[in-house]
């Protein structure tokens, strides 16, 4: 059980630390940095919807034989559902960041980032709660290393996001410790999220393939709309690539060597 309570709290780490960015810098993170961790959070987060998602939620539903692809590709699309209404609620977490710049940035639009950002972590503390359920109570063939590649793959992805959110809010007034305090909170949905669907998904042990792949679904919804935005804009789009190169091999790399 410390094993998966560690591996809930990571994301949420991630979201610390980049809050923790307005204590130590005086601007936003440089362009090619962020990319760069964009690009790397992608990488891992594709190769950790394959193999640790959608190939144990297809092996899992074995017994259906053709019709194993099923659970994974209903849970897959329900996913990808999931993240498309989030949208229609909430404003783009890209498009917020870069609405967040300059004096007129208003205090409903710091509102509607922080929530954004709050919602969009919904989904990503599900996931690693899915991955933290098969590994605990052993219902996926999932292994300790491909789960904590998934947990540290977003919580490099949140470390911009609180970057992003305790900012602004310094910039446009507020208390250095507010701000942090403000950026934190928004990943703190990550280990709820992640706890409750443990213990729900320890209840309904049929549900686990569907879960699975809704959270691949949800992931790849992100990694689309957010992460590859984020790292393709302006000058130097090489460097995500070559991030998202880099993540991706290593999660496929930790999977089955620690598998």
């Amino acid at each position: 059980m410390n094993i998966v309570l560690m591996g809930l709290m990571i994301p949420f780490i991630g979201t610390t630390a980049g809050a923790a960015c307005v204590f130590f810098l005086k601007k936003d993170l440089k362009p090619e940095i962020q990319k760069a961790l964009s690009g790397f959070a992608a990488g891992v987060m594709v190769a950790a919807s394959i193999w640790s998602l959608i190939v144990p939620a297809i092996e899992q539903s074995s017994g259906m034989e053709r019709l194993a692809f099923l659970p994974a590709f209903i849970g897959f699309w329900l996913g990808i559902l999931f993240l498309l209404l989030l949208d229609h609620v909430v404003p783009h977490l890209h498009s917020s960041v870069n609405q967040t710049e300059g004096p007129k940035c208003s205090f409903t639009r710091t509102v509607m980032l922080v929530l954004a950002v709050t919602l969009h972590n919904i989904p990503e503390g599900m996931a690693v709660g899915v991955v933290y359920a098969g590994l605990y109570n052993g219902t996926a063939n999932i292994t300790a290393g491909s789960a904590l590649a998934l947990a540290l793959g977003i919580a490099i992805q949140n470390f911009p996001e609180g970057a992003i959110i305790s900012m602004p809010l310094y910039s446009e007034g507020k208390s250095k410790r507010k701000s942090f305090v403000l950026g934190t909170l928004s990943g703190a949905v990550e280990p709820v999220f992640g706890a409750l669907t443990v213990v729900l998904a320890g209840l309904v042990v049929p549900a686990m393939p569907y879960l699975l792949s809704f959270a691949a679904g949800a992931m790849l919804y992100v990694v689309v709309e957010e992460l590859v935005p984020e790292m393709a804009q302006g000058k130097h789009s090489n460097i995500g690539v070559i991030a998202f190169a880099v993540g991706f091999s290593l999660m496929m790399a930790l999977d089955v060597a620690l598998g």
